[in-house]
This record gives C-alpha cells, structure tokens and sequence, in this order.
C-alpha cells in the first residue's frame, strides 16, 4: 500500500486544525489591536443610524467606491458614489443624515480595511432588538487553504449569553445557538462578538 495515500488525509487534518487555531488566534489580536476603531465605527454608525436607517459599504478592492443603501417606510434606495465625491453630500443632506460624520465613517473604515457596517435586526422572546454589523476583510486572512475571508463583528447594546466554549446561546435561558447568516459567534466581551466568514454579509 502507498504511505503516501494514508498520510495525506492525516495532513489535511492536521492542517485544518492548525487554520482553525491560527484564525482564532488572529480574531482575538486583531481585535486587540484595533480595538479603538472597531469601537468607533461602531459608535459613530450607530449615532448616524439614529438620524436616518442606512448601510454603507465599499464595493471595490482599493476602498475607493462606497455604496450608500438608505431605508425608508416603503423602499430602499441604493446610491454609488467615490470617496468624498460632492454628489454624495447632496444624497446625504437629502436623507437628513450628516455628512461630516460619514465622511469620519469612512475614513475610520477605510484605515482598517471595514468593508460594510449595517443595523441588523433580531427577535427574543417575541421582543424586536438590533445589533451593529461590522465586515473586515483584513491581510492575515488570506490563507492556502481559504484565501477569502471576512471577519464578522457583532455589537449588542446589552450583554450577551455564551456558553462553555464561548459561542453566543439565543437567550439566557437556552443551549440553543443564535446563529446570524447561518455562521455561529463567539465571545469577544459580554457585548461584542466575532465569526469569520467567506461572505461579509
């Protein structure tokens, strides 16, 4: 019999756990390292959020093309535009949002490589909640094995339950993961945590 062929599922193994330790690893230094501006993105959204619904995203590789998506009552409205392009002052202005703290949005996501920050919206016990959603496509990720990673962000404004391997649990109450694009989280702190996953929303 060939050796070769016993050990190469033996390496592979070896090798997807070594991935799944490293990306771990690397969530939790990344997160320590740019902790700040993780905290501020999420700050500032969250305070523009309040103004006027909205999501923002960079939709090119280079960070130069943001794509602003306001909600409204009835309809979404999708607009393209250039970083610190004057006609997106216009569409700012229109939806009531300010300018200068979007303009600060993209700057802080840009210097981190954020790729998308949004608003999203859950249900416990009945009860509607929302949490921040914040995407970065950071370096370390690029790997042999995965080459297109996103590490995801969730903010809460409440602490949240976890189990004994620090996965986020639905409620308090319950040994069912609350699962959010079909990824599961893990802690970070009691009201942030992370997953990695090959979409950024």
């Amino acid at each position: 019999m060939n050796k070769n062929i016993i050990h190469i599922p033996f390496l592979f193994a070896i090798a997807l756990l070594l991935y799944s330790c490293s990306a771990k690893n690397i969530t939790g230094k990344y997160y320590l390292q740019h902790e700040k501006v993780l905290d501020k993105i999420e700050q500032t959204y969250r305070g523009l959020y309040k103004q006027n619904p909205f999501s923002l995203s960079f939709t090119d590789k280079v960070f130069r093309t943001v794509s602003l998506e306001f909600h409204t009552d009835t309809v979404n409205y999708i607009y393209e535009f250039l970083v610190n392009e004057p006609r997106m002052k216009d569409s700012l202005v229109k939806y009531n949002i300010n300018d200068t703290g979007v303009t600060q949005l993209i700057d802080l996501m840009h210097s981190i490589h954020c790729t998308w920050v949004n608003n999203f919206d859950y249900y416990t016990d009945e009860q509607k909640k929302s949490l921040i959603f914040i995407s970065v496509k950071p370096l370390p990720f690029h790997s042999f094995l995965k080459p297109s990673k996103y590490y995801i962000l969730t903010y809460y404004s409440k602490p949240q339950s976890f189990d004994s391997e620090g996965r986020l649990l639905d409620k308090r109450k319950t040994h069912r993961l609350r699962k959010i694009n079909g990824d599961i989280f893990y802690r970070i702190n009691d009201r942030v945590c992370y997953t990695i996953s090959s979409q950024y929303r």
